[in-house]
C-alpha cells in the first residue's frame, strides 16, 4: 500500500523541479540596461528633412523617456555624464492612408519617421550604438480634428520609446 504512494509523489516532486528550472533560466532582476553607466548627455537631433520642429519633439521625448524608463540620469554638463546620445532625424514623411469616396476627404493619414542614432560612452570612447536605424509611425485622423502637428508628436514619442529599447543591453 505504501509503495503505491511513493511513485506519483516522486513524479510530481521531479516535476515541479523542472518547471521551477525552466522558469528561472532566462529571467533576471537586474535592469535591461547596461548598469555601470549613470549619466547621459542628450544632444539635440539634428533634423535632415524638410519638416521643421519635429526634431524638437523628439529630443524632448527622448530625455523623458530614458529618465523614466531607464536607470540613467540626464545630465545638461557634457563633461559630467558617462555617455552621449544623439542623432539624425533623416526622414519625416507622410502618407494619406484612406479616403472618404464621395467627397475626396482625407479621413486617416500616418506620420513615418526615421533616424539613425549613436550613443558613445565617454569614458572609454567606446560605441555603445553606431548609426542606428530607428523607426516609427503614428496614424493619425483630419476628420477628427488631428493635424500633422498631433500626429509627429505622437510619432515622436513613440520613436523616443524604439530609441530607449535600442538602449537596452543584449541579452
Amino acid at each position: 500500500m505504501r509503495k503505491s504512494y511513493f511513485y506519483p509523489l516522486v513524479v510530481s516532486i521531479l516535476g515541479i523541479l523542472i518547471l521551477f528550472a525552466g522558469c528561472m533560466k532566462g529571467y533576471s532582476r537586474g535592469w535591461l540596461h547596461p548598469e555601470e553607466i549613470n549619466t547621459v548627455y542628450l544632444e539635440m537631433f539634428d533634423n535632415r528633412s524638410f519638416w521643421r520642429g519635429v526634431e524638437y519633439e523628439l529630443t524632448d521625448a527622448l530625455g523623458k523617456r530614458i529618465e523614466a524608463d531607464t536607470p540613467y540620469k540626464i545630465v545638461t554638463d557634457r563633461d559630467r555624464a558617462d555617455t552621449v546620445i544623439g542623432g539624425q532625424l533623416q526622414g519625416v514623411g507622410q502618407s494619406v492612408l484612406t479616403m472618404e469616396m464621395e467627397r475626396g476627404r482625407t479621413m486617416e493619414k500616418e506620420v513615418n519617421l526615421r533616424a539613425v542614432i549613436q550613443w558613445k560612452d565617454l569614458r572609454s570612447g567606446k560605441m555603445l550604438l553606431n548609426n542606428k536605424e530607428v523607426l516609427a509611425a503614428f496614424n493619425y485622423s483630419p476628420h477628427l480634428d488631428q493635424d500633422f502637428e498631433y500626429g509627429s508628436s505622437a510619432a515622436a514619442n513613440k520613436l523616443a520609446e524604439r530609441i530607449v529599447e535600442a538602449m537596452e543591453k543584449d541579452w
